[in-house]
């Protein structure tokens, strides 16, 4: 049996020992250091010695995890610049003011957080005095992640700086009536303020690593230089747990991104409770940045702690701060002297002796107060370390109280994430400690007031000079620079009016024939950002590589395997498209910064996303409401889409809800295109709707999602006549009559609606010909491009006729004259046409593909599902039937034909 506490033989064992003399010295010093002084002192000499490697540049595995003390020892600590009195004054009335906004709103029962800010003060207030560079500067200034939870402390320091007044303080998640404040960042509601949504927690530090990654990108193809901006991420501890917030870490470190800094509020506690109550989040976070690669600076201790490590002469105190649980730290925040004596310093003796040169009130001070992560001194010192580091992003782990300053019934309690309010005697003993010239007769009817110096104070008068000195206010987003583009050549759109011939074309080809000469376009082409997780070739695109190339910031330091092939896999640092891995989050944080590059950067890009239209939903949607609250604009397109299209997938690989789940988005317009002249009128429309002259009313701040299909189908030529664009656009024309068709339906023939979209129009054109055929039945085939759409616009009319105006829906008025009842068709779930059921005159009815997908033909899938075209005429025939315009015979005889 294997002794577990043997030395295990390592990698350096199979290499040949130059001098086995000198390595048993070594090991022999460190036996004798473990015999004499304690294994204790053994670990300290070797984490010190590979620090000291480290540093030198020897290669040898990184030290995950250090001690848990502060990074950066109190004597290398720079001076805080600037006037540190006035800044906690600064401070003291953004904490009272941020409590009091959402005390006052707590009447109304709207909610709120008062403990996050509380204890991630000095963590902003920090960065507005000194490091956040606004855009009013030069170039694009810093991008702030702001923690979704501390937003009451933004809005109490654009009140102090006179952005906000009262009565938006007062309407704090109160919107409806104008005025308001929304919860927290949402730039859709707040478009001047906010920049950046985050409190769908995970989702800000994943799209904080992709926006400094895109903000290299513009730079390297020089689209703008925005090298001087810096990303800056605020997130909690209890966050970290989120698969995204850490699912990128080893691209960002990967890419060197020194561009973006995390800061990560450590107080220990999530909504429920300890983040971590038997282990330590810190250490935890710790090895797990430094083993991504990231620059890690812990800001833990306040400088009342720096007496108590002096003393610590046999490295007790370290010991002791590493092996007690979170949970228990968080006890002795809120128990008495003696027992912080008796648990802590109990528990070795040598900790017994420190503890009798401590006083009462100095082991009160350093267990109830003293953090790193509320010194403004601890933190400027680690933002400064921060932004000078080169070659790699950094990670501040600063520890915190959460709910400091905010009195015994806060600080460090389980339940202060859901606690909504103080006390008027709450509030003034938080008056007392904060110093604030507040009297008690400004406590009117037992209403917390409002703080405020004056907007001449010296408080105000040095707030906005450091601002300026930055670059102006901070956040703030703007987006008035921005010129409208001009349309590209109309060359593109119209080479696909005459269809492809005798030639077979899937939809996501012609999408990606359609970009290959968009891109070519000398106005606007360089502006387009193709994305995609690893399925180029799956989608065509790689035909794309050689000409465009593929984002690397390392650009090719290989001879590709392909080098000699026409479409050879090419890499470049100027590189236009965004080959991102396996990996649909980082793809979509990727085109979030993209889409909004207009307002960032005063930069319109024009992002297209494309990927499997059932892992894009079905995995991202979280990051589409993301998209939709932060303005962007784009293309989503959504290939190898339909239950029934992509072969041999089956079960949740075959899409048949998407256009459902995209549906829900407000900002989603949803198209399912049947023809490759629809995808042309598409993306000219949302070409010009999203980024050239804006029609009035119109809204710009939308983003297209497009499906397209594998199967190679005709693609016929654009029908002739009026109003075809225009159904396209909006969402339904009629593609042909039977007549049209030229089917053989006799004269008088019961007459019938055909509406399909995307791919099952091509079903219903045979419908069209078999109802003819063979059933004396004459078809009319209609193409649905976007249900949503139609549904979109008929409920804005519905709207309109209780507001007492006069409208008719759009599908409505396409269908109006329409005879026979209507039957639709889709490769999806019948709810996908059933949403614009009840704004149709005729007889409804429809067909989809409902239920889990299945592997096997095209063929057999359809008729699985019953959307072949024989379940067509089936369903079709029994709709005349129950009309009585065809016999009720005719549905079984037409079942028993087919075999259904």
């Amino acid at each position: 049996m294997t002794d577990p506490n043997a030395i295990q033989p390592s990698a350096l064992d199979q290499l040949p020992d130059r001098d086995p003399e000198e390595t048993a010295e070594w090991q022999a010093s460190l036996d004798a250091v473990a015999r004499e002084a304690g294994p204790h002192r053994a670990a300290y000499l070797m984490r010190r010695t590979l620090e000291r490697a480290e540093a030198g540049g020897i290669a040898l595995p990184k030290l995950l995890e250090t001690d848990y003390v502060n990074t950066i020892p109190t004597s290398a600590e720079p001076g805080v610049p600037g006037d540190p009195e006035m800044e906690a004054r600064i401070t003291a009335w953004n904490r009272w003011n941020a409590a009091a906004m959402v005390t006052r709103g707590s009447k109304y029962g709207v909610g709120g957080h008062i403990a996050t800010f509380a204890s991630a003060a000095w963590l902003y207030e920090t960065g507005f005095n000194h490091f956040f560079k606004g855009k009013e500067g030069d170039g694009s200034g810093d991008q702030l992640y702001i923690q979704g939870h501390a937003s009451p402390g933004i809005y109490a320091r654009a009140f102090l700086d006179g952005r906000l007044n009262e009565a938006h303080l007062d309407n704090f998640r109160q919107e409806s009536g104008g005025n308001g404040l929304p919860s927290y960042p949402h730039p859709r509601r707040l478009p001047w303020l906010w920049e950046f949504p985050t409190v769908s927690m995970g989702l800000g530090p994943l799209s904080a690593i992709y926006q400094a990654r895109f903000n290299r990108y513009l730079t390297n193809r020089g689209i703008k230089d925005v090298s001087a901006s810096h990303v800056w991420a605020f997130l909690g501890d209890g966050e970290m747990d989120e698969p995204e917030s850490t699912a990128a870490l080893a691209l960002a470190a990967r890419e060197e991104l020194d561009n973006l800094t995390f800061v990560i509020n450590c107080n220990l506690q999530r909504l429920d409770g300890p983040v971590r109550a038997n282990f330590k989040i810190v250490q935890e976070l710790e090895a797990q940045f430094r083993g991504a690669g990231w620059n890690v600076i812990k800001t833990l201790w306040g400088t009342a702690w720096d007496e108590l490590f002096q003393l610590d002469t046999t490295g007790a105190l370290v010991r002791r701060l590493r092996e007690v649980p979170d949970a228990q730290i968080q006890t002795y925040q809120t128990r008495d002297a003696a027992y912080i004596r008796q648990d802590f310093f109990g528990k070795d003796p040598a900790l017994v002796e420190m503890a009798k040169l401590l006083s009462d009130d100095k082991i009160l001070e350093c267990f109830h107060l003293s953090r790193g992560g509320h010194e403004a001194r601890k933190v400027y010192a680690a933002y400064k370390a921060a932004v000078e580091h080169k070659g790699a992003p950094t990670v501040i782990l600063a520890q915190t109280v959460k709910g400091h300053t905010l009195g015994e019934g806060f600080a460090s309690k389980n339940a202060n994430h859901q606690m909504k309010k103080l006390t008027v005697d709450e509030f003034k003993a938080m008056r007392d400690l904060l110093e604030l010239p507040i009297k008690d007769s400004d406590f009117v009817d037992g209403v917390v007031p409002y703080g405020h110096p004056g907007a001449d104070s010296p408080e105000v008068r040095y707030l906005q000079e450091r601002r300026a000195a930055l670059g102006g206010p901070a956040p703030a987003r703007r987006t008035h620079a921005v010129a409208p583009l001009p349309a590209p050549a109309e060359k593109a759109f119209a080479s696909f009016d005459k269809g492809s011939g005798s030639q077979n074309v899937a939809t996501t080809m012609a999408f990606v024939r359609l970009v290959k000469d968009l891109v070519r376009d000398k106005e606007t082409g360089k502006r387009w950002v193709p994305i995609v997780p690893d399925e180029a070739r799956t989608f065509g695109m790689e035909s794309l590589f050689p000409s465009l190339g593929i984002y690397s910031p390392k650009g090719q330091t290989y001879e590709p395997v392909d080098r000699d092939q026409l479409m050879y896999y090419k890499e470049a640092t100027n590189g236009q498209i965004l080959n991102e891995g396996i990996t649909e989050a980082g793809s979509m944080a990727d085109f979030i910064a993209a889409s909004t590059s207009y307002a960032t950067h005063g930069e319109t890009m024009i992002p297209f996303y494309i990927f499997y239209s059932m892992f894009g939903w079905q995995r991202t949607a979280d990051q589409m409401w993301q998209l939709g609250d932060q303005l962007g604009r784009g293309f989503l397109v959504g290939a190898t889409a339909g239950r029934t299209t992509l072969t041999g997938e089956g079960l949740q690989h075959a899409d048949g809800h998407s256009p459902v789940i995209a549906a829900t988005n407000p900002a989603a317009l949803t198209y399912d295109p049947a023809f490759a002249y629809e995808i042309a009128v598409i993306v000219r429309e949302g070409l010009r709707r999203m980024y050239g002259e804006a029609k009035p009313g119109e809204d710009q701040d939308v983003f297209y999602y497009l499906t397209v299909y594998n199967e190679p189908l005709p693609q016929p030529a654009k029908p002739q006549g009026l109003g075809i664009d225009e159904g396209i656009v909006k969402g339904l024309y009629r593609f042909n009559t039977a007549e049209s068709a030229g089917v053989d339906a006799p004269a008088g023939a019961p007459r019938i609606q055909l509406l399909g979209s995307g791919t099952a129009i091509h079903w219903a054109l045979r419908a069209q010909r078999l109802l003819a055929d063979e059933w004396g039945v004459a078809a009319d085939v209609w193409s649905a491009t976007s249900w949503s759409e139609l549904r979109r616009d008929a409920m804005e009319a519905d709207a309109a006729l209780l507001r007492g105006e006069e409208r008719v829906p759009y599908v409505r008025q396409a269908l109006q004259g329409a005879e026979g009842p209507v039957l639709a068709v889709s490769d999806y779930m019948r709810q996908v046409p059933d949403q614009i059921a009840q704004w149709v005159e005729q007889d409804w009815s429809s067909l989809g593909a409902d239920g889990f997908g299945l592997s096997d033909t095209r063929e057999a899938a359809r008729r699985h599902f019953g959307v072949d075209a024989e379940s067509i005429v089936v369903a079709a025939l029994a709709q005349l039937a129950r009309r009585g315009e065809v016999k009720a015979t005719a549905v079984k005889e037409a079942r028993e034909k087919y075999g259904l």
